[in-house]
């Protein structure tokens, strides 16, 4: 501003004291900017409103002539667009230009700035920032709006500034194109669609973010001009989204939807009237608009940057709502779709709605939406899961594991196991949150094993790599072993059971998958040297065999097939390395990592069969690496409580005594190079439990490998001092490790001659542990035994078997009522003494069962067998005992017998004893019945016994127990499924005249009506599980055959009326 004096206590009005000429001929360019730069100067320093503006008037029509704004010198232009923006706001808020003049003035305002401001040290870049700086703060832009022709203008104005602020100018020249759009918005009488449009624009880009200056740029004008602009918005996309509607241009409606969703994060206050409209959407009755609707609107509820919609809006939420019932799948999908982004936005308040309407739709009738609900929870992260997911939730989903459909299960196995991987190091630390809500999953996946073989296929594939996966190196195996542990800690019985079955721990080897391999070799691609045709035959049955555990047979058989044309030897060795139970972790890790990529390179189609091939046929989840650490946490437990305790320690030792012991029983072979480690351990006497373990393992690997039995003087001191011990397991297993020692003969003997003379002087406690190491002797070194056998087998049967019970003196006090089965540590010394008593006298049987005094040996034997089973678990009529000890003789008579019969010359002794033994599956007592199904089902699926015990599965149809039932069901369903055509002719189709003979002299055979129709319910059982269309001729001829033949036992024919109408009405 110009100085001013004051006279009389007034301001003068400033003049404009600029009198030259700026527009003649004859005038160059440096002399013009000489002279615009000295009127900008004098026109900064005038007073808005303080200055004459009629000195001001000659230089007004001279900086509009055509040879200023055409000039070609930027200098002259930048000046002259200062000048003139100076003479605008002193005139403010008159202007002293027509209309179509300041069209022009404006036009050369902002085609100057859009190409000379382009940064600090662009050149006259001052004066730029002048011109914007008083267009925005002097607000003559403003009388845009009332120009001819102002439209245009306005949308070149909103293009130029956007443009332009693309160039990350300085932050103040941002606010000033700002505030200058704002204005024009504001006084604008009509707003030009194109402007609308252009500030869309900036919304849809792909980089639209706050860091973005366009997208920064059209969100402060958007959110300071909202008032004025939901009337257009709503139009904007009323007109979009019904014009491309009726045109079934769904793209576009999808694009329309797109930028709504970014409006309601940025500028929420713009949708005043858009969201009504979108909740007319979901009402409509075309199908594609329903669900675009659907999908933005569950967007943005879940937009915490939109505000809290559901609350201005609860109309549209309650009918968004609503719309997880929609008759449309398509519709559903979108809604669930929705519900993710409110959880995954921890929308709290919002959680009990959305996981009501989640809770439903994990029962949706479409498959494709129970898997979307299922998957939404895989996409969680763990906070998310933890604190805005409840457990019931996450057990529901879990849950459907066990759908009708394959792709559900999928998606909820994948689900959960990917929570509890990514909570495992919490739950790791103990902390009872994670433990609380995501502990319980490897439960839930391990009881979906055992309903399919497709689920199988599924949840294995989930624990394989959320649960317990196989180190990427192969060089953790602490870790490794500790995460099974841990999973161990949560699992209850079955859990545990199901958890050993799939650690491939209980293969019998070598197993199919092995047998399958070698067939492979032997095969050689097709070139076979020799026995041409049995190789083949026995490639086929073995993929014929292992299929059956593939969920798809067919498809599994033709991969199995494919994998031996290519013959490759590399495969061959990897695999062979991969099951072979001697590879530790690294080798797992490195020959399976080499087989997979091999076989995704050559024959990727077969990848999934092979992988589900290696799970089932390797040690992934626990081998020879685990000992190492398995035994360390079984010498933390606290051993002095008897295992009790339920410390972590404690619940860790268990687990890894679980683990032990079943490798022990199940797979030896993995102790091979941990010799040195059991031996040692033998030697802590304080520990018993840590004992009793290793000196299973050390006997389980001397029995599969006895040359690499420890046969040291100060290991074999050891070992006698424990067989002569109190201890039972301790005395058990080191007689079983002596008896495969160098100089077994004399110290089996010795030991023997030491217990013959211990006998008689024994008390009970110590008489288990003396028996029990009987039993490992006649099993092991029958001759050792031989020489006190008269002596120790009339002390067995006179000195404990028939030694009265505790109950004998008083028979009266029996409660016969009592529980009839109680843990083995419970039962009465003397009972544990009649068990090993009646293995003694079993294994002397076995053993002698190839030599000629076979039968003189074991018909005694049999008979006390048979006599225990008529007495309900009594060596004689006469005595009596507690219920959980005459169960427990039972249970070992008949197992027993069971046992002998897989010698031919015994199983004739037994037969006449057949539905004696039969039934004890139907056995009074659940766990009598259990136990000896459970021992039944490994003879029967080796074959070891004649095929008439197939029979008895078939008697658990009135079990009053449905586990046991279907234990029944799926032992004869698996192994008739995988028979082949002859087996099951022999062991599973002839059988059925043996089923009506043992039916026909069951206890509760009878010719009364109601009688009949129980005992047809065996029939119908049978038929059930072993009739088909091929085979229902065969068994009608044989129950016709019934008529015509004579009962070995009872000399009457039979009545097979029952069972031909039972036959003929269920495959009419």
């Amino acid at each position: 501003m110009v100085a001013q004096t004051r006279k009389g206590g007034s301001n003068s009005p400033g003049k404009l004291k600029f009198a030259d000429k700026l527009v003649g001929k004859g005038l160059s360019g440096d002399a013009l900017l000489k002279k615009l730069k000295a009127l900008h100067a004098e026109l900064a320093e005038l007073d808005q409103d303080n200055v004459d503006t009629k000195s001001l008037r000659p230089v007004c029509k001279e900086l509009i002539s055509t040879s200023i704004f055409l000039h070609k010198d930027k200098g002259v232009k930048a000046f002259a667009a200062c000048c003139l923006a100076d003479i605008l706001r002193l005139f403010a808020p008159d202007a002293p230009y027509t209309g179509p003049e300041l069209r022009d003035i404006f036009q050369f305002f902002f085609r100057q700035l859009a190409v000379g401001l382009k940064g600090s040290n662009a050149p006259f870049y001052n004066e730029y920032f002048h011109l914007l700086e008083s267009l925005s703060t002097v607000k003559s832009v403003v009388l845009v709006c009332d120009l001819p022709q102002a439209e245009e203008l306005m949308t070149q104005i909103f293009r130029d500034f956007f443009g332009l602020v693309r160039q990350e100018l300085a932050k103040n020249i941002e606010m000033f194109m700002s505030d200058i759009l704002i204005a024009l918005i504001d006084e604008c009488p009509m707003l030009p669609s194109e402007v609308l449009e252009t500030m869309m624009a900036q919304f849809m880009d792909k980089n639209a973010r706050m860091d973005q200056p366009a997208y920064r740029l059209a969100v402060e004008v958007c959110n300071a001009t909202s008032d004025k602009l939901q009337r257009h918005v709503c139009q904007y996309f009323t007109d979009n989204i019904v014009q491309h509607a009726q045109a079934e241009d769904y793209e576009e409606v999808a694009r329309c939807h797109a930028l709504i969703k970014r409006l309601n994060g940025a500028c929420p206050a713009l949708l005043h009237n858009v969201v009504p409209q979108l909740e007319e959407e979901l009402r409509v009755e075309e199908l594609q608009l329903r669900t675009l609707a659907t999908q933005v609107l569950g967007e943005m509820f879940a937009d915490k940057a939109g505000g809290d919609l559901e609350k201005k809006y609860p109309s549209t939420w309650t009918l968004w709502l609503a719309r997880r019932n929609d008759k449309a799948a398509q519709v559903r999908l979108a809604f669930v779709e929705g519900c993710k982004g409110l959880l995954l936005h921890h929308r709290l308040e919002l959680r009990e709605a959305v996981e009501d309407s989640l809770q439903t739709k994990l029962f949706d009738p479409d498959e494709k939406v129970r898997a979307a609900v299922c998957k939404l929870y895989a996409q969680l992260d763990y906070e998310t899961a933890l604190h805005y997911v409840s457990e019931k939730q996450l057990r529901t989903v879990g849950d459907r594991a066990m759908d009708k459909k394959q792709s559900v299960r999928q998606e909820a196995l994948a689900s959960v196991g990917r929570l509890y991987s990514i909570a495992y190091p919490e739950i790791e630390n103990n902390d009872s949150a994670a433990i609380k809500q995501f502990a319980w999953i490897p439960q839930q996946v391990l009881y979906s094993i055992t309903s399919t073989t497709e689920v199988k296929s599924v949840a294995l594939q989930v624990i394989a790599e959320y649960i317990l996966p196989v180190p990427s190196k192969g060089d953790d195996e602490v870790a490794w072993t500790d995460r099974l542990l841990t999973v161990m800690r949560f699992l209850d019985e079955k859990g545990i059971a199901t958890l050993l079955n799939i650690s491939t721990l209980k293969l019998q080897r070598p197993s199919h998958f092995e047998r399958y391999l070698q067939y492979c070799i032997d095969n050689n691609g097709g070139i076979i040297d020799a026995d041409e045709d049995m190789v083949k035959k026995r490639l086929a049955a073995a993929i014929r065999m292992l299929s059956t555990l593939f969920p798809d047979p067919q498809k599994a058989a033709e991969d199995l097939q494919t994998f031996a044309k290519v013959n490759e030897q590399r495969l061959y060795k990897l695999l062979k390395t991969c099951m072979d139970p001697q590879t530790d972790l690294k080798g797992l890790v490195k020959a399976s990592s080499e087989f997979t990529r091999r076989v995704e390179q050559s024959m990727p189609s077969i990848l999934p069969t092979m992988m589900s091939f290696f799970r089932q046929a390797s040690l992934w989840i626990v081998n020879l690496s685990s000992v190492p650490t398995l035994v360390k946490r079984l010498q933390k437990g606290d051993h002095h409580t008897g295992g009790k305790s339920t410390s972590l320690a404690q619940v860790m030792a268990d687990n890894a005594q679980t683990l032990l012991t079943t490798m022990s029983k199940s797979c030896p072979a993995v102790y091979r190079s941990h010799i040195s480690e059991f031996t040692k351990a033998i030697a802590d006497e304080k520990n018993p439990r840590l004992v009793e373990v290793c000196l299973q393992a050390l006997a389980a690997v001397c029995k599969n490998e006895p040359g690499i039995t420890p046969s040291d003087k100060r290991s074999t001191e050891r070992l006698v001092r424990y067989a002569h011990g109190t201890h039972p397991r301790h005395a058990k297993f080191a007689a079983r490790v002596i008896a495969f020692t160098k100089n077994k003969e004399d110290l089996c003997s010795e030991v023997v001659q030491f217990i013959a003379d211990e006998l008689p002087k024994a008390d009970s406690d110590i008489l288990v542990a003396h028996i029990a190491v009987l039993v490992e002797i006649v099993r092991f070194a029958p001759d050792a035994f031989e020489h006190k056998s008269d002596v120790i087998v009339a002390f067995l049967l006179k000195e404990t078997l028939l030694r009265p019970g505790s109950s004998d003196a008083g028979s009266m006090d029996i409660d016969e009522d009592a529980d009839e089965w109680t843990e083995e540590d419970n039962l009465p010394a003397l009972a544990k003494a009649k068990i090993l008593a009646l293995k003694v006298c079993r294994h002397r049987c076995l053993v002698h069962s190839k030599t000629e005094t076979a039968l003189d040996v074991a018909t005694p034997v049999l008979k006390l067998l048979i006599t225990i089973l008529e007495n309900g678990g009594l060596i004689s009529e006469n005595s009596h005992d507690e219920p959980t000890v005459k169960s427990r003789l039972r249970l070992q008579a008949a197992w027993s017998l069971v046992q002998l019969a897989s010698v031919e010359k015994f199983s004739e002794i037994i037969s006449p004893n057949f539905v004696l033994l039969a039934v004890t599956i139907q056995d009074p007592c659940f766990n009598v019945r259990q136990i000896f199904l459970a021992k039944l089902t490994t003879y029967i699926a080796t074959r070891k016994i004649p095929p008439r015990f197939n029979v008895i599965p078939f008697l658990t149809a009135h079990d009053p127990e449905d586990e046991i039932r279907e234990k029944a069901r799926g032992l004869i369903i698996h192994q008739f499924s995988r028979s082949l055509p002859d087996i099951r002719l022999l062991h599973w189709e002839t059988i059925f005249i043996r089923l009506l003979h043992v039916l026909a002299h069951h206890p509760d055979f009878g010719l009364e009506e109601q009688q009949a129709l129980d005992l047809a319910k065996y029939i119908r059982l049978y038929l059930s599980l072993i009739a088909t269309a091929d085979n229902v001729s065969l068994l009608y001829n044989l129950a016709q055959k019934c008529k015509t033949v004579r009962d070995a036992q009872s000399h009457v024919y039979s009545e097979v009326g029952l069972e031909l109408r039972i036959i003929m009405r269920t495959h009419q």
